[in-house]
This record gives C-alpha cells, structure tokens and sequence, in this order.
C-alpha cells in the first residue's frame, strides 16, 4: 500500500469484486501497459506517497521533463520578435504548438484562435476587459454578464470588471439552469444584436459535477437563457478542470471563449494558460493598452496606433513566455505515448472516482451512521455526468462534522495530500454545505478567511475534504484512502471507549515518572541527551543554582469553558484543590526542528530562553526544513557553550562540529528568509557547516542564524507591552516560549498505553512523550489541560502572558530519539480533545526588565496558591463551605444576569502576598521606599483579607521601625495606612493589642513637628 501503513479494520470493498458488480465495463489502465510499471519508470518520486490533489495540479512524468530538457540542450531558442534564426525557430515552434492545442481540442485555426496567457484566471480578466459591454442608456438595457454560481472565484471576480462599466452582474444558480433547459426560452427580438455573456464550468472544481456542454449550443442560439432579456448570447465555457482528465471537442461545442491552465493538464509548465477565442467572436473583442509585438505600427508622439492583424498578436502583450510554450509540445506528446489519450484517461480516472464513492458510500459505524457526508449532484453512474472528483467531510458517531484541517492533518501521517478549504469556489460551497450569506460574514468576523484552517465556527463547517484523481492515479491510491478513513474512524479500540483520566490521578506521577522529570545533574547543568555526548563544559557555571519561588497568578473568564452555572463551576474548581506548580524540565532549541538542549538554569533573552530557535537549516532553495519533510533533524543534538561562545553539533556517524554563537558583524552578509510568513534577516553560518549538514542529509542544506540586529515584531503583542513598543521573536512559529503540563501528558500516555494492543505495559514513556511537544517550561500541573485557562503566570520577578493554546501537527508523531513516526499520538489527541489538536500554551513576556540578568531554572516553585472568587471587590471565604455562601455565590447569578463579568482568580495565598509586602519594606529605600509606603492604603483597600494576614504577620512591627527612621511625608503614608487597617474589626484588634504601634502614635502626638496633631 502506498502511504504509512493503517491498521487493519473493516473489510474494504475488492475492486475486482466492484468492476464484475458494474453493469457496464470499467475501464482500468491503458491497454497492455502496465500502469504499476509506469508509475515506477515515470513517476518513482510517488513511492511511499498517496497524492490525491489533481484538480488542484497534476503530475508531470519523467519522460516528459527529461524530453524538453533535452530540446533546450539541442537548440537555441531566441526571442520570437526578432528576425534571426534562432528567433524565426522560436516563432516556428510556437505556432506549432498552438496548432498542437487546437488539433487537441477538435479544432482548427480557420475556427479559433491561441492567445498564451499566464493562466486561465488571466484569460478569464482578458474577457471580462475585451469583451463589447454596452452600458445601459435611455433606449437600452445594457449587457447582462451571467455566471453559474458554482463558478470558480477568478470567474466572480470578473463582475468587478463589469460593474466599473455599468454592466449587471446576475449570479444564476445551476438548479435555475436545468429549469430553463427543461423550458422552452420566450421569442426574442432576432434584430437586437445587444451582447451578453454567459459564464458556466464544463465540471465544477468543487464536487466534480459535469455541466451539459449542449449548454453551449442552447444558449447561442437563444432557446435556452439564463435571463430573458433581448439581445445576443455568448458563452464562455470554463474548462481549466474538466480537459484535465477530459476530451472537449469544439467542432462540436463551439463556445465562445475557452481559458485554459496547461499545468491542470500535463502538471508543468505552471504559470502558462491560453484562451481559445472563436474567431467569429474575435473582431468584436476590444482593447486599449498595446504592449510589445502587438502594435503594425504607431507613434510616440502621435495618438496613432494600428494593431497587429493575428487575434493572438494582437492580444498577447510583450514577449511570451515561450519556453514554457515548447514545452507544451513535450506535455502532449508524452500524454499521448503514455496513456493513448483523453478518453482513456476520462474512463480510467472515473472507475477509480467510481470504486471510491463506492467504498466511501458505504462505510458506517457500528449503528449504521455513516462515516462520511458526500457533496454531490450525481450518484457516479456515468463519466458524462460526473468527474474523478470526491468532496466530503468526516463525520464522528454522534453525526457531527470533524474539521477539514483535522482530518488533513491526519492525513498528512500516513502521507496522503488531499485537497481542503472552499476550493476557490465559494458558490458552490455554500450550496453543499448549507452556508448562508449572513454566516459567511459572521465567519469573516469570526476570523475564518479563504484558505486558512479554521474550519469549524459555532460546530459548523467552513468548508470540506476533496479528493481528485489524475491520469497516473492507481487503485492501490484509492484504497490507501479508504483505508486511511477507517484507520481514522473504524478502528478506535474495537470501538471501545477509552478510559478518561482522574484529577488525582493526573496530579500523582508513579515514582520512575518523577524520576524522569529530573535531568542528571552534572557541574550544574543538565546532562547530554545520549551517554556519548559531549558535555558543554562551563554553560552554567556563571549561572545561579535556584530561582526564587515562584508565584501564579490566573484570572479564568467565568464565561468561558463549559456552560455552568456560577456555583457549578466555583463548586467544580474549589474541590479539586491545588498541589505545588513546580517547573521540571527546560528544553531549548537553538536549531529550529532539531534536538533539544536541556538546561537546569538558563538566561533569558528579549525574544525568550537564550539562543532559543535562533538557527534553521534550509535547503538549497533557502527554504526553511522542518522536521515535516525531513524527520532527520531531530537526530541533529546541538550544545551551547556560553564561556567558549559556541554551539557544538553532534549526530550518530558525524564527527562534532562547533558553530559560533554570534555573527562576525563586519563580514556576515544579510540575507532575506522566510519564517512562518514573517520576511526575517539571517546569514549564512558557513561553507564548513553546510558541507557537514549536507553529507548527513545526503543533499544540499545550509545552517542560517537569524541577525542580532533584526528585531521581528510578534503579531500578538503582550498585555502591559510599553507604548510604542513590540514584542521581539526568534524563529519560533508564534510565542517566545512554550509551555506543558506533565498531568496532561500523562493523561495522553494512558490513552496511548490503554489503546495498546500488543500488551506492552508502557509503549510511550512519559519523558518520550513529552519531548514530542517540543516544549521550552514543563510544568507538573494538578489537572490536565487546566494550563488552557491561565490568563498569566508569574516566576519569580518575572511575568508571562499565556496568549493562547498551541494546535498541533503531525510532527507530535515523530519519535524525537528516532526520528520514526507513529500516527496513534496525533489521533488520540485529535480523539481527546474532541478532534481539535490543542496540547501547551503559547507564553509571552509582561513588560521585561532586563537591566540585570534573568534566568529561569528547574525546581523555581509556583506553590502556595489558592482560588478565590472575586465579588464587587471581595473575595470568598475559603475557610467556609460553599453551602455556607450560597448568598455570595447566587449575587454572581444575579450580576451575571445584568451583564456583569466576574473572575476566578489563581492567586498566592494571602501570607505569601504579604510577606512579598513587609520584604519590600523593609528592603527598599528612598524613591522605592516612598512608592511601597504609598501604595499601602490601596493594597488594604483593595482586599480587606491581607489586614488581618498583615497583623498576623509582624506587619504592624515593620511599619514601625521603618517609621521610627522616616521623616515627616513617609510618616504621613503609614498612618494613611494605618487609617485604612483600622477600618477592619481585625485591624482594629491588631493596632490596640500592639505596643510598639500605640508607643509610635503617642511619640508622634508629643512630637514638636506635629503639635497640631491632637
């Protein structure tokens, strides 16, 4: 089977069995060629491969490529407007191949003409500017332009072009086109010659449907009409997707306008198309710019100018782009020698469309639900009705719709490309999917925009899954698919469900698993990911053991999660209680998809962990590698040297190699990369390492390091950022840091060891598991996945927004020690976390001061935290059961029902917050100290409950003796403080039963300074 191997599952439909079910034949291959071996002589790059995109671009065989090559070597080829040989060759040739096209489509040159465009959306523009509008007036209606609302966006986007000339657009559903084939057209004026244009595909992009090409004939001649309006009809026939895997015969269809896309045909050229324009059509077509070769003649400093009398001189501007012309003569010739031509292709590509509709139609849960919903306006019963075209989407056992970018991810895992999205065509798309006008807005603003990955709002889809089929197309490719969908679906431990993991549980790792979460220790710093490497001698001995203890802060949105209400939810998060948040691991990634440098204590940077993402390695395109296409990269195990000022590399059969970790600023040459659409400036770290990265690799590749000196701003700027400032990165994909809770990946390693059907007691070691998320902080959280609701966390001094989670792909499957893959992490995540692959969080610095080194270490504490429940500026009692606050808690209720938000915040507990208060007292002077002072009366007022945490604590002891030794205005701050302290019943106590605060007061009454004081 091509593709990664799926596991076995329900018995798949024999295509054999299929084509002797069939009432009629079905065709299967090309005649005695054998189409196994032709995919191997031709197309040897597929093997491992299931590629199932042809409608958004075929393949090009070997032979072809290898052909045109050789033409180029052979001749020179000159520019086609000069008068030389080479250039009278060029000439030759390109009219060759333009009798070529037209011998392919039926037809001659007395009947149409070749313009070469870059494509069909630029033949299509060519139409919609050329074409004789004529505007409304006093006695005329005006042109009508009519497109079939299942239309691919460059033919929509042709009524902008209209619209400027005052032309009426008018969107014709194709339901309303079968209804006006069945009618007869109402008589029309024969005397009005006012043109229209009528716009359709010959098979839509999106499902595949076949459109009447008796449409063509019907329309012209007036007995069948998109609108009943008097005038002339023309009609321009979309083909680019149907003469992909198609014969079209235009001596007997003869539309008006054809574009074509010759990379939808013979997969290369890309960037070439054409538009077939009959010539009885072409002496109407207009055109005001004149480029290069078009022009008989013409003046510069005259308005005269008299075109070229060819079509496609007149219309071609400039030189065409006529190597890629030649190479059209190479595509046809090697289609036909390999497949005997279009019909051939056209049976063979719909009985693999056939068979796989077929399956595909009949897969069904358990229950009988189906497995699919199929987009479709035909049952697959005929080539003239349908294309080899599949569009659907999943469906889960509830009958739900599992997200297109689910379900491609997944694909990606066992190396199938499929198509996702709205395919350009979003008529068509909001036809099968039941997309309104209004929820394609509401999806704009949601933030769904044409061709990203949002693919479900609201539990609805955006968009589906399309699968096509091409002329090399095999049905081990087909059931490679079929058998990818019940991998995905069918197979789910014999449909059992799997076991969901316990709060205590997740929060109570066995004792070999905390073991794990400990690096070995080795002069300070973590030991090297494998026995034989080196150790980086002197990173952290500069570097301080310990953090601070660290401290959490989280404001959760009541509004968001599940719908609870108050009490559930305060109830839900109380009860669970909360152990220490301890971080056990660091990992940074100086090289981008390469191994992990574990780290005990390291330095923070403005762009996160120091030297974190700061290289990539590129191909000889200057492409960044991921560890996508190149696993390998993660068997790359950098080290970091902070006092000798290197990397060193290692990898198994390669000698070490040392890298500096800053450029040689007078000789390093910028260059320009590309990051995740961000344009980053890099250099190049050197002929030396990329000869050692291309022998390991086996082809060209270069080390880049981006420059100290290029700051690449965050698209999500940080809460608390300074005005006019943004947040800095790496070469990170989104966030500064990353950060994992071991509860969560613990819950993920029982649903991998559970679904194990090989007995093995640990299949997925937690440390494993954990360096597939390729995670900077880990953390030992007490629930999984509770990291998602964070707003912020603190360690230490130090601040991080939590900016959002972090969706994962297919590179969780890679075994980082390795470098093999196993497609059951990503599916059970997908299975788990309701088929939205989320695993970490994205963190981004809060206001970063870094005046003074800052260091993240493992072991830094985020314990003694609580859960309180703010209330109009209260919190809950803790102490107290919710029961007993019922009143409180129902306030919530009712100021939620006002439109009121409230929070649950994760805080420190009260004694931390005020021990943090009376250090910075008695630890600060001057301009700091006057600041701590001042802001006491607000902190009291604030939260009510540090007043008595405050007395308990020696507060009151430390206010004294820092006012024992202030002058007047600091004085006047503590007894602003002490104000507000007595506000309190317990604050009242504390100040009477405190000696040395009434002593204090009395001492300032007899004072001489304050003799107004009584």
């Amino acid at each position: 089977m091509a593709g990664g191997a799926a596991p076995p599952g329900p018995e798949l439909l024999a295509f054999a069995r299929f084509r002797e079910s069939s009432e009629r034949p079905l065709p299967y291959g090309y005649g005695p060629r054998s189409l196994r071996e032709l995919r191997q002589r031709e197309f040897g790059r597929l093997a491992g491969t299931v590629y199932l995109d042809h409608a958004g671009a075929t393949l090009f065989p070997q032979s072809q490529l290898t052909s045109f090559t050789n033409d180029l070597m052979e001749n020179v080829y000159g520019n086609p407007h000069s008068q030389n040989i080479s250039s009278k060759l060029t000439h030759e040739t390109v009219e060759h191949v333009r009798y070529r096209i037209l011998a392919h489509f039926h037809t001659s040159s007395e009947d149409y003409s070749v313009i070469f465009t870059a494509g069909s959306t630029a033949a299509l523009k060519l139409v919609a500017e050329a074409f004789p509008w004529v505007s409304p007036g006093p006695e005329c209606s005006g042109s009508r332009f009519c497109y079939l609302t299942d239309s691919h966006t460059s033919v929509v986007g042709m009524r902008k072009v209209t619209t400027a000339m005052n032309v009426t657009s008018i969107p014709v559903r194709p339901e309303d086109m079968r209804l006006a084939e069945r009618r007869a057209a109402a008589a029309s004026d024969p005397d009005c010659q006012l043109p229209h244009l009528f716009c359709y595909p010959a098979q839509s992009n999106f499902s595949g449907t076949r459109y009447p090409l008796s449409w063509i004939g019907e329309v012209k001649a007036g007995r069948m009409c998109p609108v009943s309006v008097p005038g002339k009809w023309f009609v321009l026939l979309d083909a680019a997707s149907y003469v992909s895997t198609s014969p079209l015969d235009l001596s007997v269809h003869q539309a008006d306008f054809v574009p074509l896309s010759f990379y939808k045909l013979f997969g290369f050229p890309t960037g070439l198309g054409a538009l077939l324009v009959n010539n009885r059509v072409a002496p109407l077509l207009r055109k005001t710019y004149f480029g290069g070769g078009t022009a008989a003649a013409y003046l510069a400093g005259e308005d005269f100018y008299i075109p070229r009398s060819s079509v496609a001189e007149r219309f071609e501007d400039g030189t065409i782009s006529f190597l890629d012309v030649i190479a059209l003569k190479h595509g046809f010739d090697a289609l036909e020698r390999l497949t005997g031509g279009m019909e051939n292709i056209k049976q063979h590509t719909f009985t693999l469309a056939q068979y796989t509709y077929t399956a595909l139609s009949a897969l069904r849960y358990p229950d009988g639900a189906p497995v699919v919903r199929i987009y479709s306006d035909s049952e697959f019963s005929s080539p003239e009705e349908q294309g080899p075209i599949i569009n659907f989407n999943v469906l889960d056992h509830s009958g739900n719709i599992i997200g297109y970018s689910q379900v491609d991810k997944m694909a990606s895992l066992y190396n199938i490309h499929v198509r996702t999205g709205c395919f350009c065509n979003t008529g068509a798309c909001q036809r099968h999917l039941g997309i309104s006008d209004e929820m394609v807005k509401k999806h704009l603003q949601a933030g769904h925009v044409c061709g990203d990955d949002v693919d479900l709002i609201d539990g609805q889809p955006t968009g589906s899954v399309r699968i096509s089929f091409g002329y090399m197309s095999t049905v081990e490719d087909a059931q490679a698919f079929l058998r990818f969908i019940i991998a995905m679906q069918l197979h789910q431990s014999d449909g059992q469900p799997l076991p969901q993991t316990m709060p205590a549980e997740a929060g109570a790792p066995s004792e070999s698993e905390a073991q794990d979460a400990i690096p070995a220790i080795m002069d300070g710093c973590s030991s090297s990911p494998q026995e034989d490497a080196p150790i980086a001698s002197g990173v952290c001995s500069d570097l301080p053991s310990t953090v601070g203890a660290a401290d959490l802060h989280s404001p959760l949105p009541m509004t968001t999660g599940t719908q609870h209400t108050p009490l559930e939810r305060a109830a839900g998060v109380l009860d669970g209680g909360l152990g220490p948040y301890v971080i056990t691991n660091l990992y940074l990634y100086p090289i981008k998809s390469c191994a992990a440098f574990e780290v005990t204590t390291w330095p923070l940077g403005n762009q996160g962990l120091l030297y974190d993402r700061s290289w990539m390695v590129v191909n000889h395109n200057g492409v960044c590698l991921s560890q996508k296409q190149e696993p390998r990269l993660c068997l790359i195990q950098p080290f970091i040297d902070l006092q000798q000022k290197v990397m060193v590399l290692k990898a198994k059969g390669m000698e070490p190699i040392e890298v500096p970790l800053e450029e040689d600023g007078e000789q390093a040459q910028i260059y320009q990369s590309k990051v995740c659409a961000d344009r980053v400036n890099t250099y190049n770290c050197g002929e030396k390492i990329s000869s050692w990265l291309s022998r390991f690799f086996g082809r060209p590749c270069q080390l880049i390091k981006q420059s100290s000196k290029f700051q690449r701003s965050a698209k999500k700027q940080g809460k608390d950022q300074p005005a006019g400032t943004t947040a800095s990165l790496s070469l990170v994909n989104e966030a500064q840091y990353l950060l994992i809770n071991r509860s969560s990946v613990l819950e993920l390693q029982q649903q991998l060891n559970a679904s194990d059907e090989n007995g093995k007691e640990e299949l997925f070691p937690m440390k494993d598991l954990i360096s597939r998320f390729r995670a900077n902080i880990i953390t030992n959280g007490t629930r999984a996945f509770e990291e998602e609701k964070w707003d912020e966390i603190s360690i230490g001094s130090l601040r991080f927004q939590v900016s959002g989670p972090c969706h994962r792909c297919q590179m969780i499957c890679i075994d980082q020690q390795t470098g093999q893959r196993n497609q059951n992490v990503f599916q059970k995540l997908s299975e788990r976390r309701e088929r939205k692959v989320n695993f970490g969080v994205y963190l981004m610095h809060m206001s970063l001061d870094l005046s003074s080194p800052r260091f993240l270490s493992v072991g830094s504490q985020l314990d003694d935290c609580t859960l309180q429940l703010s209330h109009n500026g209260a919190y809950l009692d803790l102490e107290a059961t919710l029961a007993e606050q019922r009143d409180e808690l129902e306030g919530f209720q009712d100021d939620a029902g006002r439109g009121k938000k409230h929070s649950i915040i994760l805080r420190t507990q009260l004694s931390v917050r005020v021990h943090a208060c009376i250090e910075k007292l008695y630890n600060s002077s001057g301009r700091d100290l006057r600041r701590a002072l001042f802001s006491l009366k607000q902190i009291f007022q604030d939260d009510k409950d540090l007043v008595h945490e405050f007395v308990m604590a020696e507060g009151l002891t430390c206010l004294i003796k820092v006012g024992a030794e202030a002058d007047q205005n600091y004085q006047n701050y503590i007894l602003r403080a002490l104000g507000q302290i007595m506000l309190y019943v317990d604050g009242m106590n504390g100040v009477i039963n405190h000696n040395e605060t009434i002593q204090w007061l009395y001492t300032l009454i007899g004072s001489k300074v304050r003799e107004g004081f009584s």
